[in-house]
């Protein structure tokens, strides 16, 4: 299904434009309000995914397949809701940070607003513009819509309730399949903020990768009572490679279970993974 008309150019227009030239299997459109999201044709909006039943169970079917097809073998139910949470939540989780980290705007998203669509390739997201935060210097400040925020740590504030607003729904649909509740899922999300972030900023430069691990460790700083319903920190940390040069890893909060597939490649990042094997991967990827 084609998406529909285009929005007017919003306060997160560019962001997206630049996310998506740095990535360009992740797109985002903007849809006028007027206009229903996309959710045929293999899109389904995050309103069905959170009601669960029938979308729920073809968006994890997909999964399902896909992982039967890469891995030769069958994943065990929650395993598979545990993926398919993981690939819907990684780039809606930039629809909020990536507008904050580029522009220093948070743009607001319920589920209804949102639309998603993997079936070709791709990760395309489909949205209804509304209402953002901003500093009061920038001049989007006055365009329709903005609400200004007093300063950096309130903007941080307003990205962390933005985007546990939308993931909220979320996981009370998909936690009971991945058998996983309060702060076992949080910790997914804090790992799915901090992870779609670097990995976009580090394909901008090492100068936007360090930018936002620094970023990153502010929003995300894992002092308990702080960031609620967020869970841990980025995690961020340097190993020391063969030749003594360092080498970029991070401590993931949750695990994504991988390795129940593959029990000798779990991921570099993941807490089950030593140093030892880290240096190992992290040496090999560069090297390739």
């Amino acid at each position: 299904m084609p998406v529909p008309l285009l929005a007017p150019r919003s306060a997160v227009t560019d962001a997206y434009a630049r996310v998506t030239a740095a990535l360009p299997e992740l797109t985002v459109t903007e849809v006028p309000a007027d206009t229903p999201l996309p959710s045929t044709d293999g899109w389904v909006t995050a309103a069905a995914l959170a009601e669960g039943g029938e979308a729920l169970d073809a968006f994890l079917a997909w999964d399902d397949e896909q992982i039967i097809r890469d891995n030769g073998k069958k994943a065990r139910p929650d395993v598979t809701a545990g993926f398919g949470l993981h690939r819907y939540a990684w780039p809606a989780c930039l629809l909020f940070t990536a507008p904050w980290f580029l522009h220093r705007r948070v743009p607001r998203y319920p589920v209804t607003h949102v639309s998603y669509d993997r079936t070709q390739g791709r990760m395309a997201l489909a949205v209804h513009p509304g209402p953002f935060a901003c500093l009061p210097d920038d001049p989007a400040a006055a365009l329709p819509g903005a609400c200004t925020v007093r300063d950096e740590e309130a903007l941080r504030a307003e990205l962390r309730e933005a985007a546990a607003a939308h993931m909220e729904p979320l996981l009370a649909a998909f936690g009971p399949r991945m058998r996983r509740r309060g702060r076992a899922l949080w910790g997914m999300v804090t790992d799915e903020m901090v992870e779609g972030v670097w990995y976009v900023a580090g394909l901008l430069g090492e100068h936007e990768k360090r930018r936002a691990e620094h970023a990153l460790e502010l929003l995300l700083p894992g002092t308990p009572g702080t960031t609620k319903p967020y869970v841990g920190s980025p995690g961020f940390r340097a190993l020391s490679g063969p030749d003594g040069a360092p080498l970029s890893t991070r401590d993931r909060v949750s695990c994504c279970m991988y390795y129940t597939l593959d029990p000798d490649d779990a991921c570099t990042t993941c807490p089950r993974t030593c140093d030892t094997a880290r240096i190992a991967k992290l040496t090999a990827a560069a090297a390739s």
